[in-house]
């Protein structure tokens, strides 16, 4: 339960007692009570995230806990599949290609290897199985190498080195059956060992596919290299433990790793690589590319991710509902130009256009711990259409259009926050924004855009109550400080230290340009050298670090944020006026 007080006894600041707020506008839903909070921020994951997290503690995706009845092996070769162990004659073979019928009660163990330049890999059955690829190469020219029709748990278990490829077609395919895909499944496929795999897709909706959801453990090595469709896509989730994968997409529209439900990374090394723009081919209904998509949740629990996504339009990480950073590393760099229906294409249409943007959620973002980085060349770098919440871990966002973006309210209740925009607000949250406890340093790009912007045409606020702040760029006008603000002048490329009582909170190097206010504050007594020399660990980019000696003090002036508003700032999606909203 979040408590509230009032600031009735406040401690004289340079600025005098804090004024009597508006009434505090709860962003989870309490309404309106008259009255700041102490603890606006709420860490509480959103609902839709908790319910559909996709918790897999289920036992059954270890393999060790499943026990086979019979091991079948099957040596692709120039002169035709052969096979052992089919004991029970379930194994159809012409050729180098291999359908299986398991109409049994038998857990099969299927053990694949060898070489064969046309051909495939078929199941049939209703009992859980596993399939292990030791040292096999297999293309299939007229459809998916691997097929599983069998809709209980799959094993795929990767030892040596293996090579999958679909063809330019899917020829073979009845018309009752789905074939996504160079390595498709209808079942769970969940991936262990410790050998490689490389699948490469030029005809097929995906590199690897699954109608139920895709799963990464232990320590292998997957590459996904997709023409035409998506990398790897789990239709009800694709969940990466451990491994490292290396996925390459390059048709306009699709994503390196998409889902109908959730992406969630607990673990691992996870690369992708897109270079696809919009698809267009439907004017009513744009698709952007993307780096993850993730229709119900984006979940980040640990490891390593990195995304560079040169489409135009493209996306780092898309979801049409909410995210959760909790941990791990994450790196996202978005080249791409925005796109846009212009001219009598655009009459008549909704949507006419798709921004290129690093991390973007329709819903509620999270962000509790770990490191996030992110650049976007033409747009937001970060966006939540809802609430944006950080308590934990290292943002860094830069971009030519606001570095982060809120739809709703914003609040900054912990971690490291760094936005820098070359061309419009720092920070810009279309409620109140609340910077309350967390270290934040915001550039903007100069009158009318300021460093830190709340939604005030909209009555909403920024709110300034604890925490260590340097914003050049200044705050929105009107903004309530109830920790003392204090302003300065700057100069270009200089490095600073920012200090509480004492202790350095920041040291920051000055951008090479941008407004002319310095704004800086911390919840004690606030000092700031100029001239500084930096050491220690780098942040941001290496215009922050955690170390400093030498320097000259800086004169500090009283700073009220009275006035008017900051510049009229990006809607949820946008610099406020038409096109780029999606």
């Amino acid at each position: 339960m979040k408590k509230y007080f009032s600031f009735l006894f406040l401690p004289l600041l340079l600025l005098g007692s804090c004024e009597k707020a508006d009434p505090y506008v709860d962003p989870f839903g309490g309404g309106n009570n008259g009255s700041y909070t102490d603890d606006p921020v709420d860490p509480v994951v959103p609902d839709t995230l908790v319910e559909d997290n996709f918790v897999l503690e289920d036992e059954d995706d270890a393999i060790a806990n499943t026990t086979f009845d019979r091991t079948i092996s099957i040596v692709f070769a120039a002169a035709g599949a052969t096979v052992s162990g089919d004991e029970n004659g379930i194994v159809t073979v012409s050729g180098n290609c291999v359908t299986v019928n398991n109409t049994g009660d038998e857990n099969i163990r299927y053990e694949l290897s060898g070489s064969a330049a046309d051909g495939f890999f078929k199941i049939y059955g209703e009992k859980k199985q596993a399939i292990v690829l030791n040292g096999l190469n297999l293309t299939n020219l007229n459809g998916a190498a691997i097929n599983n029709q069998n809709k209980k748990h799959t094993f795929v278990v990767v030892n040596g080195t293996n090579t999958l490829a679909d063809g330019k077609k899917y020829t073979l395919t009845p018309e009752d059956e789905d074939e996504k895909g160079a390595f498709f499944s209808e079942a769970q496929l969940i991936f262990s060992g410790s050998g490689s795999l490389s699948v490469t897709s030029i005809g097929g909706k995906a590199g690897i596919s699954s109608d139920d959801y895709v799963r990464v453990l232990e320590t292998p090595t997957i590459t996904v290299s997709a023409d035409k469709g998506h990398g790897i896509r789990g239709k009800d989730a694709v969940v990466i433990g451990g491994g490292k994968l290396d996925v390459t997409v390059s048709k306009v529209g699709k994503k390196a790793i998409t889902s109908d439900g959730t992406v969630r990374i607990d673990g691992g090394d996870v690369k992708l690589t897109v270079s696809g723009g919009v698809d267009d081919s439907d004017l009513t209904d744009l698709s952007s590319s993307s780096g993850i998509k993730a229709d119900v949740a984006f979940v980040m629990n640990g490891g390593a991710l990195a995304i560079t996504n040169s489409g135009q339009g493209g996306k780092g990480i898309s979801g049409d509902a909410g995210g959760l950073i909790a941990g791990g590393t994450i790196d996202i760099a978005v080249t791409g130009n925005n796109y846009e229906i212009t001219g009598a294409d655009a009459v008549g249409l909704e949507d006419t256009s798709c921004s290129a943007k690093g991390i973007k959620f329709d819903g509620k973002l999270v962000i509790t711990g770990g490191s996030v980085t992110v650049s976007a060349a033409n747009h937001e770098a970060i966006e939540a259409k809802g609430e944006l919440i950080i308590t934990g871990g290292d943002v860094y966002a830069t971009s030519s259009d606001d570095a982060i973006n809120s739809g709703s309210h914003m609040i900054l209740g912990g971690g490291r926050v760094c936005a820098i925009s070359t061309g419009n607000d720092g920070l810009d949250a279309n409620g109140n924004c609340y910077i309350q406890g967390a270290l934040v340093y915001a550039v903007g790009s100069g009158t009318p855009e300021v460093a830190v912007d709340a939604n005030t045409e909209g009555g909403f606020k920024l709110y300034v109550i604890s925490g260590t702040l340097v914003a050049i760029g200044g705050l929105e006008g009107g903004a309530h400080l109830c920790q003392a603000c204090y302003s300065a002048n700057w100069n270009a490329n200089t490095w600073y230290g920012l200090y509480q009582d004492g202790a350095l909170a920041l040291a920051f190097q000055a951008p090479s340009k941008g407004s002319n206010t310095l704004v800086v504050s911390t919840s004690g007594a606030t000092t700031l050298k100029s001239g500084i020399t930096a050491s220690g660990t780098k942040l941001f980019g290496g215009v922050g670090a955690t170390s400093a000696s030498g320097g000259s003090d800086v004169t500090l002036s009283a700073y009220t944020a009275a006035g008017g508003m900051g510049g009229p700032g990006g809607g949820p999606g946008g610099p406020g006026g038409p096109g780029f909203g999606r």
